[in-house]
């Protein structure tokens, strides 16, 4: 007999509450596997898949997409131990027990091949059918049905919904045209063809137009949260200097002449901070405001400020102070590459003692960014432009830059900060006085 189990949204870590559901990827009726990923959900630190620990037939899915739910909330019920259960001729069997081993967000085990979807045919005739779910499931039948004005939608391709919700496309309007009234790709297409040539309406004025609302939810809602308790509980302060970048640039251009794997400039920078707080540890730390304490850390793991699609976000590169240039390099480049793509684990967002913000990307010269809570500094770095230098006692052009330390004044004073900025201005003019020191 199956037994009907219950998979709540798991903990997702890091102090996550909730999650936003992005795309189901699995319906009501459709047979699972243990371990096998059913919800892609969007926290307000990563786009993460979720998998579930039981093998049977989903008999419910709780929420829509574009619903956010809390954490230990109903998200899919699990039929077990059914003989429908059972995985089609070629494909594993699924499990009749989980695997009692969910690792938040990320998968239960190591990454298995995305299954097929298979759709269970559950009957009353034969005895099958699955038991009624707990309160106020989102159902979608197993059999598609045309719509009608209230109810579920037959659409089985995820890819379908998502091109409707991006469109503003109403699934319950339209009549599918594949079998047994299934809405198509082409169906979409078609009616956001029609709703492109319909007539403009009139337009409409209002003597106080109310303007555009912007949830603060997801990434943006976790980075104003931040920020705003930054600001609470942070007294900052901001010192900056120019400097000659132009033998660091060299130095660069001759470590990537030389056939090894190319180095990146921020790869540099990043050795410079971690050989700068090596000798300026204070600000390698973060205050206990329950204990009264300064806690200064042992191992440097850089935050480095990334710009995205779903907004601004800082990975963490582990371990920095230990490694070298094309270590960094490497690794910059991968977890840049996976927050463009919405893919950084909460693991890889989380435990930063520094942050490197490289804003002359954005063509500024000069910032005075907000500290990533709850660390005590961040290093910002203005873009890199000619300008007239005084150079071996003669006026030249040189590739100046501006560099700009924030700190938390509670953990030191002018001076130690003072130094720490010199110091990285001195190896960023003189490449050779961080080998002299490392």
């Amino acid at each position: 007999m199956a037994q009907v189990l219950e998979f709540k949204l798991p903990d997702l870590g890091e102090g996550l509450t909730e999650a936003e559901i992005v795309r189901w990827l699995v319906a009501v009726g459709d047979v699972v596997a243990v371990d096998q990923p059913v919800v892609e959900v969007e926290t307000a630190k990563a786009m993460v898949e979720v998998p579930c620990p039981y093998g049977g037939v989903v008999t419910a899915r709780y929420g829509e997409e574009g619903t956010e739910l809390p954490v230990g909330a109903p998200l899919i019920t699990v039929a077990v131990g059914s003989p429908d259960s059972a995985a089609p001729a070629g494909e594993p069997a699924a499990e009749a027990e989980g695997s009692g081993n969910v690792l938040v967000g990320y998968g239960t085990q190591a990454p298995a091949r995305r299954r097929r979807r298979v759709r269970a045919q559950l009957t009353a005739a034969n005895g099958t059918a699955p038991a009624a779910p707990a309160p106020a499931p989102v159902p979608e039948p197993a059999a598609p049905e045309l719509p009608a004005p209230s109810g579920p939608v037959p659409v089985i391709s995820p890819l379908v919904r998502k091109l409707a919700r991006d469109n503003g496309v109403d699934l319950h309007t339209l009549r599918g045209t594949g079998p047994d009234g299934l809405i198509l790709r082409a169906d979409v297409e078609a009616a956001l063809r029609v709703e492109a040539t319909a007539p403009a309406p009139a337009p409409t004025t209002t003597a106080h137009p109310e303007g555009t609302r912007v949830p603060l939810k997801g990434v943006r809602g976790a980075v104003a949260e931040k920020l705003s308790r930054s600001r609470r509980e942070i007294p900052d302060a901001t010192c900056w200097v120019d400097a000659d970048a132009t033998e660091l640039l060299r130095a660069r251009a001759a470590m990537n002449a030389a056939g090894a794997p190319r180095i990146s400039l921020v790869a540099l920078l990043a050795r410079i901070c971690a050989a700068a707080l090596a000798r300026f540890p204070e600000l390698n730390s973060y205050v206990d405001t329950e204990a009264r304490e300064v806690v200064q850390l042992p191992g440097v793991h850089l935050g480095f400020a990334a710009q995205t699609e779903r907004g601004l976000v800082v990975p963490v590169v582990r371990d920095a102070h230990t490694r070298d240039a094309e270590s960094l390099t490497a690794e910059f480049a991968r977890l840049t590459e996976a927050a463009r793509a919405g893919r950084l684990t909460p693991g890889e967002l989380t435990g930063g003692t520094f942050t490197l913000n490289n804003y002359g990307v954005f063509g500024v010269d000069g910032s005075t960014p907000i500290v990533n809570h709850p660390e005590a500094a961040m290093l910002g770095v203005g873009r890199i432009v000619p300008k007239p230098w005084v150079h071996e006692g003669e006026l030249a052009v040189r590739q100046v830059v501006q560099l700009s330390l924030t700190f938390d004044h509670r953990v030191c004073d002018g001076g130690t900060a003072g130094g720490f900025l010199r110091y990285v201005a001195d190896c960023v003019e003189q490449p050779a006085v961080l080998l002299r020191t490392v």
